[in-house]
């Protein structure tokens, strides 16, 4: 029999928030950053298909386990959750027709016309 592997209940919580702040999949997430990056400013020359932060460290949490997580992305989780709801917060009169807001919300993995 598996032994199971407990988190904190902390890392559970902030689990819970951070999936359903990031309400796109991570292939939607991956296609986005992707088509941001492939812009004339974004990649350089030689570019190693690196993604744009903090959207490569969002998208890696999302390809884990919960008892896979390190420090780091327990502190990725926290600052996006975090800046999330500021966004949410600060949500401009044209709000998703606001393209800036929007791309802003999207770079973090949440789209604003998604609702859950």
């Amino acid at each position: 029999m598996a032994r199971q592997q407990r988190v904190e209940p902390e890392v559970e919580q902030l689990w819970q928030e951070f999936h359903a702040r990031v309400n796109v999949t991570s292939e939607q997430l991956r296609s986005w950053l992707l088509t941001q990056g492939s812009g004339e400013r974004a990649f350089g020359a030689d570019p190693d298909l690196g993604l744009p932060e903090p959207g490569r460290q969002i998208l890696a949490i999302l390809g884990k386990r919960k008892v896979d997580l390190t420090g780091g992305d327990i502190q990725v989780m926290r600052e996006t959750v975090d800046e999330i709801q500021d966004l949410i917060d600060t949500r401009p009169d044209g709000g998703p027709t606001d393209e800036n807001w929007r791309r802003a919300l999207l770079d973090l993995g949440h789209d604003p016309l998604i609702e859950r």
